[in-house]
């Protein structure tokens, strides 16, 4: 009975543990959203790090995006791309901090990230590009007011009349 109750708190401990790992690494699994009649806002906190994760999507499937004014276009893991279905474009070589890789062109028909959503926003997938995380880049980002102060990024969209 005492090994069976120590493997249970050892288990709640790892597994709290890891909520919390993940909550550190993404604050903004559900991003803050605020409404007015002239825009949508949402709100992110920075990670430890001081950059801005949160969960979206892509054309209406789950991704985590890292929000990166340096970027371009919004950027897109080669393999991450063909599980989303995009269509590839133009080939291109991309040049990055890491290095060249060649991809693709591509246009998204949504991006959403809280309750903003973006439409036919260009992209491409990279194949040298590891991981999961999509760069957010200014295609999307150049769509959106924003402002940061005190580790939070409110982003605005301004519905169209």
């Amino acid at each position: 009975m005492f090994v069976l109750a120590w493997a249970a708190g050892l288990w709640l401990a790892a597994h709290y543990f890891g909520l919390w790992e993940d909550a550190r690494r993404n604050p903004n699994r559900e991003p803050v959203s605020r409404h007015t009649e002239a825009y949508v806002e949402v709100e992110l906190i920075g990670d430890g790090r001081g950059h801005y994760i949160a969960s979206g999507e892509i054309n209406g499937q789950p991704v985590q995006f890292l929000l990166d004014t340096g970027a371009t276009d919004v950027a897109i893991p080669g393999e991450l791309a063909k599980k989303l279905g995009l269509e590839p474009g133009a080939k291109v070589t991309v040049r990055t901090a890491n290095g060249t890789s060649d991809g693709y062109r591509t246009v998204l028909d949504d991006v959403k990230l809280g309750d903003i959503v973006l439409h036919n926003v260009r992209a491409l997938a990279a194949s040298g590009f590891d991981g999961e995380q999509v760069l957010l880049g200014m295609s999307a980002l150049r769509q959106l007011e924003f402002t940061q102060r005190d580790g939070r990024l409110l982003l605005r969209h301004y519905r169209e009349n």
